[in-house]
């Protein structure tokens, strides 16, 4: 939303305006948890989970210099002031009414800035960036707390024990019968055939293949005997990939695939598993959907479903059709270009088929 407002004293652009859920009670805490204004001019912060944020510009007056706030539901404890450098003269942190909490960056004079080609971008359900300018000299970065929190960073011993176990227990993959089961995984697309192509040229073809060649790897070394539909970039058709299931006797057939939204569009994000028909075939698929969900939090989950794809139609065994994500979608993309991301997909959609060979037995 782009609005103008003029008075005598005051003339701003709101540049911005996201509604993500109810404004807390008054007496709640700050939902700002964390902020960083870094070297290349990149603001990122921290807030609680699926915090509802205003933030507007406003131009230089006699009383100030051009600033930009954030407003940020429950109270600020503290209120301070911060001393800049580069571009900005100063950083405050207040609480203009009750309930309230604003971060209020004030910039030098004759900085020059764009705000009507500001964007705030959120990286998940509590993370936020948006680039304020571009330095011309050197800048040291402002702020406070942990905008990234690491590895292991908790609130306590207790949280700590807790949360070691946890992830051990999901780090482990399930254990099945050396040698028994035989998949089959079908990494979609491929040679002329790039799928979908996303943000910054990524293309589905790649992605899918990196990810079927781990979940490979992952289940060969639990004792499974997988076979790849395709190993490189070749032109495969759809019913070699299916013959080529049928004639291994597999137990069950996995399409690895990334997703698409007409018109492109980057708000469209999330993650869903296809199956054609019989029970087995839906377990299956809400297995690894479970899985991929939580590699992936602030995805969407656009849920388990029927579909009539042509791979899983006529397979023989369970099949299923898993869509990792949008590669044109904001979020979805960011992740699905990283590598670590890919691992922890083909992670989650082994552990998805292991936890199903484990129950069928």
């Amino acid at each position: 939303m782009i609005r103008f407002l003029d008075n005598k004293l005051v003339r701003y652009l709101s540049v911005f305006l996201f509604l993500n859920s109810a404004i807390p009670p008054v007496k709640s805490s700050s939902a700002l948890a964390a902020w960083a204004i870094k070297e290349n001019g990149v603001l990122e912060l921290r807030t609680k989970t699926n915090t509802n944020l205003k933030a507007y510009f406003q131009k230089a007056n006699q009383i100030s210099g051009d600033r930009f706030w954030i407003d940020f539901p429950g109270e600020l404890k503290n209120p301070r002031s911060i001393k800049g450098n580069g571009p900005i003269k100063e950083i405050r942190l207040g609480k203009p009414i009750p309930g309230k909490t604003r971060l209020v960056i004030e910039f030098n004079e004759e900085t020059y800035l764009k705000p009507l080609t500001w964007r705030m971008v959120g990286l998940d359900q509590n993370r936020w960036r948006i680039k304020l300018f571009a330095p011309k000299y050197s800048f040291k970065k402002i702020g406070e707390g942990l905008v990234v929190k690491r590895k292991g960073d908790i609130k306590s011993k207790q949280n700590s024990i807790y949360n070691k176990k946890r992830n051990s227990n999901y780090l482990k993959l399930p254990e099945v019968k050396r040698n028994k089961f035989l998949v089959v995984i079908d990494p979609g697309h491929g040679g002329p055939d790039p799928g979908a192509v996303g943000i910054a040229g990524i293309r589905e073809t790649d992605v899918v293949l990196e990810v079927s060649k781990i979940v490979k790897k992952l289940l060969s070394e639990k004792g499974v005997r997988v076979r790849l539909t395709r190993k490189n970039e070749v032109d495969l058709d759809l019913p070699p990939r299916v013959s080529f299931a049928n004639n291994m006797d597999a137990d069950i057939f996995v399409s690895i695939h990334a997703n698409a939204s007409r018109g492109k569009r980057r708000d469209i994000n999330g993650l869903e598993t296809f199956y054609y028909r019989g029970w087995k075939g839906k377990y299956l698929a809400k297995k690894i959907q479970k899985q991929i969900l939580r590699v992936s939090p602030g995805s969407p989950d656009r849920g388990v479903k029927q579909g009539r794809f042509y791979v899983i139609k006529n397979t023989r065994m369970p099949a299923v059709l898993v869509e990792i994500g949008f590669l044109t979608g904001r979020l979805d993309a960011r992740r699905l270009e990283k590598s670590t991301h890919r691992k922890r997909l083909a992670y989650a959609i082994a552990k998805g088929i292991l936890e199903y060979l484990y129950k069928i037995g």
